[in-house]
């Protein structure tokens, strides 16, 4: 399809528009997939808050340029490219990494999220720690245990002089 050179500015602006929303934005090649499986890519990426879809190099280039967005590397922009642009950046990383075990032809290539870029390695650590909610949990659960052992220790001894009192009751009433 071929655009409007207005078009392509309208595109790239509203592209960065988003990505300044977001935060975050991943970068693939997705040379190889079908569009099955493209379409299977988006549906497990749907939770996770991002929108995965092909863009030409050259909007995405402008696009960073007008969300002052800098040092991204060459070869980004290099042969066909698809972003994942915003959600939890460990939950669309561990997706894009979980996906991409199963078809070979999903390359990583970088992530930008919030001022600093990751290459591929980097995105696979970000994949192997938790999602937010996740570690939200994981730090919910800490705290509250933390508040129960407190509450059990204040409570004993109180729970051990009511001990002594029966047990003097008992010995009286004997």
């Amino acid at each position: 399809m071929n655009l409007t050179k207005d078009q392509k500015k309208q595109k790239s602006q509203d592209l960065a528009t988003e990505i300044t929303a977001a935060g975050t934005m991943f970068f693939t090649a997705y040379q190889g997939l079908k569009f099955v499986d493209m379409a299977e890519l988006r549906a497990q990426l749907i939770p996770t808050g991002a929108k995965f879809r092909v863009e030409r190099n050259a909007i995405v280039d402008h696009a960073l340029r007008q969300a002052k967005i800098e040092g991204a590397d060459e070869k980004l922009f290099q042969g066909p490219t698809a972003i994942a642009v915003g959600g939890d950046i460990a939950a669309v990383a561990k997706a894009l990494v979980d996906f991409q075990k199963k078809f070979a032809a999903l390359k990583l290539r970088a992530c930008y999220s919030d001022g600093v870029w990751y290459n591929e390695e980097q995105v696979k650590q970000l994949a192997t720690i938790g999602t937010k909610e996740e570690n939200l949990s994981k730090l919910a659960g800490v705290l509250y245990s933390t508040v129960a052992q407190s509450a059990q220790v204040l409570q004993a001894p109180i729970r051990d002089f009511a001990y002594v009192i029966k047990a003097l009751e008992e010995k009286q009433g004997k």
